[in-house]
Protein backbone atom coordinates (compact mmCIF):
# COMPACT_ATOMS: atom_id res chain seq x y z
CA UNK A 1 0.00 0.00 0.00
CA UNK A 2 1.21 3.80 -0.88
CA UNK A 3 1.83 6.66 1.59
CA UNK A 4 -0.78 9.34 1.44
CA UNK A 5 -3.66 6.98 1.36
CA UNK A 6 -4.90 8.88 4.75
CA UNK A 7 -5.79 7.67 8.25
CA UNK A 8 -6.26 7.98 11.60
CA UNK A 9 -3.17 7.89 14.33
CA UNK A 10 -3.93 4.30 15.98
CA UNK A 11 -1.93 1.85 17.98
CA UNK A 12 -1.25 -1.92 18.04
CA UNK A 13 -1.57 -2.28 21.78
CA UNK A 14 -5.62 -2.34 21.95
CA UNK A 15 -8.39 -3.71 20.77
CA UNK A 16 -6.28 -7.44 20.40
CA UNK A 17 -3.47 -5.94 18.58
CA UNK A 18 -0.41 -6.52 21.02
CA UNK A 19 0.69 -9.51 19.62
CA UNK A 20 0.34 -8.61 16.28
CA UNK A 21 2.75 -5.72 17.51
CA UNK A 22 4.94 -8.28 19.38
CA UNK A 23 5.57 -10.32 16.06
CA UNK A 24 6.27 -7.40 13.83
CA UNK A 25 9.04 -6.33 16.51
CA UNK A 26 10.98 -9.28 16.86
CA UNK A 27 11.30 -8.97 13.24
CA UNK A 28 12.70 -5.53 13.01
CA UNK A 29 16.32 -5.11 12.66
CA UNK A 30 18.76 -3.68 15.51
CA UNK A 31 17.69 -1.25 17.84
CA UNK A 32 14.74 -0.11 15.47
CA UNK A 33 11.17 0.49 17.05
CA UNK A 34 7.45 1.03 16.02
CA UNK A 35 7.33 4.93 16.05
CA UNK A 36 4.05 5.63 14.60
CA UNK A 37 0.81 3.33 13.55
CA UNK A 38 -1.45 5.41 10.60
CA UNK A 39 -4.15 3.30 9.53
CA UNK A 40 -5.04 3.06 5.65
CA UNK A 41 -7.82 4.04 4.02
CA UNK A 42 -9.22 2.62 1.20
CA UNK A 43 -9.58 -1.53 1.98
CA UNK A 44 -12.49 -3.44 1.84
CA UNK A 45 -11.14 -6.91 3.05
CA UNK A 46 -8.93 -6.34 5.18
CA UNK A 47 -7.32 -3.47 7.84
CA UNK A 48 -3.85 -1.89 6.35
CA UNK A 49 -1.73 0.12 8.37
CA UNK A 50 1.62 2.22 7.51
CA UNK A 51 4.00 1.57 10.69
CA UNK A 52 6.58 4.29 10.85
CA UNK A 53 9.88 2.72 12.49
CA UNK A 54 12.82 4.44 13.21
CA UNK A 55 16.16 3.52 14.33
CA UNK A 56 19.64 4.10 14.29
CA UNK A 57 19.90 3.79 10.73
CA UNK A 58 17.02 6.34 10.44
CA UNK A 59 13.62 6.08 9.49
CA UNK A 60 11.30 4.03 6.84
CA UNK A 61 7.70 2.53 7.10
CA UNK A 62 6.49 -0.82 6.70
CA UNK A 63 2.57 -1.73 5.77
CA UNK A 64 0.68 -4.50 7.89
CA UNK A 65 -2.38 -6.45 6.25
CA UNK A 66 -4.36 -8.22 8.77
CA UNK A 67 -7.71 -10.06 8.06
CA UNK A 68 -10.72 -9.08 10.72
CA UNK A 69 -13.49 -9.63 9.07
CA UNK A 70 -14.92 -13.22 10.06
CA UNK A 71 -15.50 -14.38 6.34
CA UNK A 72 -11.68 -13.41 5.25
CA UNK A 73 -10.28 -14.72 8.72
CA UNK A 74 -11.35 -18.14 7.38
CA UNK A 75 -9.95 -17.37 3.35
CA UNK A 76 -7.36 -16.22 4.54
CA UNK A 77 -4.42 -18.70 4.56
CA UNK A 78 -5.04 -18.77 0.91
CA UNK A 79 -5.34 -15.56 0.17
CA UNK A 80 -2.64 -14.50 2.31
CA UNK A 81 0.12 -17.62 1.25
CA UNK A 82 -0.79 -16.45 -2.33
CA UNK A 83 -0.07 -12.83 -1.74
CA UNK A 84 3.43 -13.99 -0.31
CA UNK A 85 4.61 -15.77 -3.14
CA UNK A 86 3.52 -13.63 -5.73
CA UNK A 87 5.51 -11.12 -3.88
CA UNK A 88 8.13 -13.28 -3.64
CA UNK A 89 7.91 -13.61 -7.48
CA UNK A 90 7.76 -9.91 -8.81
CA UNK A 91 10.43 -9.04 -6.68
CA UNK A 92 12.64 -9.73 -9.86
CA UNK A 93 10.66 -8.16 -12.66
CA UNK A 94 9.73 -4.50 -13.34
CA UNK A 95 6.46 -4.78 -11.96
CA UNK A 96 6.35 -1.79 -8.90
CA UNK A 97 4.93 -4.08 -6.40
CA UNK A 98 5.89 -4.16 -2.84
CA UNK A 99 8.77 -6.29 -0.90
CA UNK A 100 7.44 -9.06 1.67
CA UNK A 101 9.03 -8.98 4.92
CA UNK A 102 6.90 -11.63 6.74
CA UNK A 103 4.03 -13.02 6.53
CA UNK A 104 2.15 -14.90 9.16
CA UNK A 105 -1.31 -16.49 7.48
CA UNK A 106 -2.69 -18.46 10.17
CA UNK A 107 -2.56 -16.03 12.75
CA UNK A 108 -0.19 -18.52 14.82
CA UNK A 109 2.12 -15.35 16.31
CA UNK A 110 -0.11 -12.52 15.49
CA UNK A 111 -3.86 -11.48 16.79
CA UNK A 112 -5.16 -11.84 12.99
CA UNK A 113 -3.96 -13.27 10.19
CA UNK A 114 -0.86 -10.96 8.98
CA UNK A 115 1.41 -10.07 6.46
CA UNK A 116 4.06 -7.34 6.59
CA UNK A 117 5.67 -5.56 3.20
CA UNK A 118 7.40 -2.58 2.35
CA UNK A 119 5.82 0.67 2.02
CA UNK A 120 5.48 2.29 -1.76
CA UNK A 121 5.55 5.45 -2.81
CA UNK A 122 2.40 7.24 -4.32
CA UNK A 123 -1.41 7.56 -3.71
CA UNK A 124 -4.86 6.11 -5.06
CA UNK A 125 -6.05 8.73 -7.20
CA UNK A 126 -9.82 8.76 -7.80
CA UNK A 127 -10.58 11.78 -9.15
CA UNK A 128 -11.87 12.25 -12.53
CA UNK A 129 -9.45 15.22 -13.21
CA UNK A 130 -6.21 13.28 -14.73
CA UNK A 131 -8.38 10.14 -15.40
CA UNK A 132 -7.43 9.21 -19.11
CA UNK A 133 -3.98 9.60 -18.84
CA UNK A 134 -4.33 7.76 -15.77
CA UNK A 135 -6.32 5.12 -17.79
CA UNK A 136 -3.45 4.99 -20.76
CA UNK A 137 -0.83 4.44 -17.93
CA UNK A 138 -3.30 1.49 -16.36
CA UNK A 139 -3.46 -0.43 -19.55
CA UNK A 140 0.38 -0.29 -20.14
CA UNK A 141 1.01 -1.61 -16.97
CA UNK A 142 -1.79 -4.48 -17.37
CA UNK A 143 0.14 -5.63 -20.27
CA UNK A 144 3.16 -6.11 -18.64
CA UNK A 145 1.71 -8.09 -15.79
CA UNK A 146 0.12 -10.50 -18.24
CA UNK A 147 3.39 -10.61 -19.93
CA UNK A 148 5.03 -11.98 -17.40
CA UNK A 149 6.92 -15.22 -17.59
CA UNK A 150 6.24 -17.53 -15.04
CA UNK A 151 7.72 -21.44 -14.81
CA UNK A 152 4.49 -24.34 -14.38
CA UNK A 153 5.60 -24.51 -10.91
CA UNK A 154 4.81 -20.24 -10.32
CA UNK A 155 1.84 -20.61 -12.03
CA UNK A 156 -0.83 -19.22 -9.50
CA UNK A 157 -4.65 -21.26 -9.30
CA UNK A 158 -6.95 -21.03 -11.84
CA UNK A 159 -9.42 -17.73 -11.76
CA UNK A 160 -12.25 -18.29 -9.68
CA UNK A 161 -15.49 -16.25 -11.25
CA UNK A 162 -17.18 -13.88 -8.77
CA UNK A 163 -20.56 -14.12 -10.58
CA UNK A 164 -23.06 -17.29 -11.40
CA UNK A 165 -26.34 -16.87 -13.39
CA UNK A 166 -27.97 -18.60 -9.87
CA UNK A 167 -26.31 -15.69 -7.86
CA UNK A 168 -26.74 -12.58 -9.61
CA UNK A 169 -29.18 -10.13 -8.22
CA UNK A 170 -30.93 -7.04 -10.32
CA UNK A 171 -31.00 -3.72 -8.09
CA UNK A 172 -34.34 -4.52 -6.38
CA UNK A 173 -35.80 -1.22 -8.20
CA UNK A 174 -34.23 -1.70 -12.05
CA UNK A 175 -36.80 -0.62 -14.87
CA UNK A 176 -34.50 -2.91 -16.67
CA UNK A 177 -34.92 -6.54 -15.92
CA UNK A 178 -34.81 -7.53 -19.59
CA UNK A 179 -31.38 -6.21 -19.74
CA UNK A 180 -30.58 -8.44 -16.46
CA UNK A 181 -32.30 -11.45 -18.13
CA UNK A 182 -30.39 -11.05 -21.48
CA UNK A 183 -26.61 -10.50 -19.62
CA UNK A 184 -27.55 -13.59 -17.16
CA UNK A 185 -28.41 -15.64 -19.78
CA UNK A 186 -24.65 -14.65 -21.48
CA UNK A 187 -23.11 -16.19 -18.32
CA UNK A 188 -25.10 -19.20 -18.33
CA UNK A 189 -22.60 -20.66 -21.46
CA UNK A 190 -19.42 -22.49 -20.86
CA UNK A 191 -16.45 -20.14 -20.36
CA UNK A 192 -14.90 -19.61 -23.72
CA UNK A 193 -11.69 -21.06 -25.12
CA UNK A 194 -8.57 -18.86 -23.93
CA UNK A 195 -5.19 -18.99 -23.32
CA UNK A 196 -3.72 -18.52 -19.78
CA UNK A 197 -2.40 -15.38 -18.71
CA UNK A 198 -1.09 -14.29 -15.07
CA UNK A 199 -3.58 -12.00 -13.62
CA UNK A 200 -3.55 -9.40 -11.07
CA UNK A 201 -7.43 -10.47 -11.30
CA UNK A 202 -8.25 -7.38 -9.19
CA UNK A 203 -6.87 -4.88 -10.94
CA UNK A 204 -8.76 -1.52 -11.00
CA UNK A 205 -7.70 2.41 -9.96
CA UNK A 206 -8.25 1.36 -6.07
CA UNK A 207 -4.95 -0.82 -6.51
CA UNK A 208 -2.52 1.22 -8.50
CA UNK A 209 -0.48 4.59 -6.48
CA UNK A 210 0.78 7.09 -8.33
CA UNK A 211 3.23 9.82 -8.04
CA UNK A 212 3.74 12.90 -10.28
CA UNK A 213 0.82 14.87 -12.33
CA UNK A 214 0.97 15.77 -16.29
CA UNK A 215 4.20 14.59 -17.83
CA UNK A 216 5.51 13.70 -15.18
CA UNK A 217 2.53 11.17 -14.18
CA UNK A 218 3.77 7.51 -13.12
CA UNK A 219 2.09 4.35 -11.63
CA UNK A 220 4.76 3.58 -8.65
CA UNK A 221 2.50 0.52 -7.21
CA UNK A 222 0.40 -2.20 -7.75
CA UNK A 223 -1.06 -3.58 -4.73
CA UNK A 224 -3.50 -6.24 -3.36
CA UNK A 225 -2.09 -9.38 -5.12
CA UNK A 226 -4.17 -12.09 -2.85
CA UNK A 227 -6.48 -13.06 -5.91
CA UNK A 228 -3.59 -13.07 -8.31
CA UNK A 229 -4.84 -16.36 -10.42
CA UNK A 230 -4.45 -17.71 -13.78
CA UNK A 231 -6.95 -17.03 -16.76
CA UNK A 232 -7.66 -15.03 -19.78
CA UNK A 233 -6.36 -11.45 -20.09
CA UNK A 234 -10.26 -10.27 -21.37
CA UNK A 235 -10.72 -11.32 -17.52
CA UNK A 236 -8.55 -8.80 -15.63
CA UNK A 237 -9.46 -6.03 -18.84
CA UNK A 238 -13.27 -6.56 -17.58
CA UNK A 239 -12.46 -5.80 -14.42
CA UNK A 240 -10.61 -2.74 -14.60
CA UNK A 241 -13.30 -1.60 -17.22
CA UNK A 242 -16.25 -2.39 -14.85
CA UNK A 243 -14.13 0.25 -11.89
CA UNK A 244 -13.57 2.76 -14.74
CA UNK A 245 -16.93 2.92 -16.21
CA UNK A 246 -18.33 3.05 -12.36
CA UNK A 247 -16.08 5.68 -11.45
CA UNK A 248 -15.86 8.06 -14.47
CA UNK A 249 -18.89 6.66 -16.37
CA UNK A 250 -19.58 4.49 -19.61
CA UNK A 251 -17.33 5.79 -21.87
CA UNK A 252 -14.22 5.48 -19.57
CA UNK A 253 -15.30 1.98 -19.55
CA UNK A 254 -15.76 1.25 -23.01
CA UNK A 255 -12.68 2.93 -23.62
CA UNK A 256 -10.00 0.65 -21.60
CA UNK A 257 -9.97 -2.46 -23.95
CA UNK A 258 -9.00 -0.13 -26.57
CA UNK A 259 -5.97 1.53 -24.77
CA UNK A 260 -5.41 -2.08 -23.45
CA UNK A 261 -5.04 -3.41 -27.40
CA UNK A 262 -2.97 -0.17 -28.59
CA UNK A 263 -0.80 -1.21 -25.68
CA UNK A 264 0.14 -4.23 -27.11
CA UNK A 265 -2.26 -6.96 -25.24
CA UNK A 266 -4.18 -9.26 -26.56
CA UNK A 267 -7.90 -9.70 -26.23
CA UNK A 268 -10.14 -12.45 -27.74
CA UNK A 269 -10.86 -11.88 -31.26
CA UNK A 270 -14.50 -13.19 -31.52
CA UNK A 271 -16.65 -10.40 -30.28
CA UNK A 272 -19.19 -12.80 -28.10
CA UNK A 273 -16.37 -14.33 -26.33
CA UNK A 274 -14.94 -10.80 -25.05
CA UNK A 275 -18.24 -9.94 -24.29
CA UNK A 276 -18.62 -13.05 -22.08
CA UNK A 277 -15.69 -11.78 -20.02
CA UNK A 278 -16.71 -8.36 -19.83
CA UNK A 279 -20.20 -9.14 -18.22
CA UNK A 280 -18.81 -12.16 -16.08
CA UNK A 281 -17.13 -9.35 -14.54
CA UNK A 282 -19.77 -6.76 -14.08
CA UNK A 283 -23.13 -8.85 -12.67
CA UNK A 284 -20.44 -9.60 -9.77
CA UNK A 285 -20.94 -6.07 -8.80
CA UNK A 286 -24.66 -6.68 -9.21
CA UNK A 287 -26.91 -5.21 -7.06
CA UNK A 288 -25.57 -2.32 -6.48
CA UNK A 289 -21.54 -2.09 -6.18
CA UNK A 290 -21.71 -1.43 -2.46
CA UNK A 291 -18.04 -3.37 -2.10
CA UNK A 292 -16.36 -1.02 -4.01
CA UNK A 293 -18.65 1.84 -3.61
CA UNK A 294 -17.24 2.17 0.23
CA UNK A 295 -13.62 2.31 -0.05
CA UNK A 296 -13.92 4.50 -2.77
CA UNK A 297 -15.92 6.95 -0.85
CA UNK A 298 -13.66 6.99 1.78
CA UNK A 299 -11.28 8.43 -0.25
CA UNK A 300 -13.70 11.35 -1.84
CA UNK A 301 -15.73 10.02 -4.01
CA UNK A 302 -19.09 10.96 -2.06
CA UNK A 303 -20.80 11.75 -5.31
CA UNK A 304 -20.57 8.04 -6.01
CA UNK A 305 -24.01 7.11 -4.47
CA UNK A 306 -25.67 3.48 -4.54
CA UNK A 307 -28.12 5.06 -7.57
CA UNK A 308 -25.42 6.90 -9.74
CA UNK A 309 -23.95 3.14 -9.30
CA UNK A 310 -26.69 1.13 -10.43
CA UNK A 311 -27.20 3.76 -13.58
CA UNK A 312 -23.95 3.29 -14.38
CA UNK A 313 -23.60 -0.34 -14.18
CA UNK A 314 -26.84 -0.85 -16.15
CA UNK A 315 -25.56 1.64 -19.16
CA UNK A 316 -22.52 -0.10 -19.33
CA UNK A 317 -24.13 -3.63 -19.49
CA UNK A 318 -26.28 -1.99 -22.08
CA UNK A 319 -23.05 -0.38 -23.99
CA UNK A 320 -21.80 -3.85 -23.92
CA UNK A 321 -24.39 -5.41 -25.66
CA UNK A 322 -24.66 -2.56 -28.39
CA UNK A 323 -20.94 -3.18 -29.27
CA UNK A 324 -19.85 -7.15 -28.83
CA UNK A 325 -23.22 -8.66 -29.04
Amino acid sequence: MGEGTGGTGVDLDGQGWSATRSWVEKGLSGAERIDGVVRLRGGWTSEMRRLDLCGPDGRRSLVLRSFVKPFYVRHAEGLLAREAAVLRLLAGTDVPAATLTAVDATAQYCDHPSLLMSLLPGTVRLDDQGAEDRAELLARQLVRIHRLPVTASQRPRAYQAWASPERVAPPAATERPELWRRAVDVIRREPPAHQGRFLHRDFHPGNVLFTGTGADLRISGVVDWVETSWGPADLDVAHCSTALALLHGVPAGMRFADRYAAAGGSLADDGTAHLYWRLLDALGFAPEAEKVAVPWRELGRADLTAGVLTQRLEDYMESLFERYA
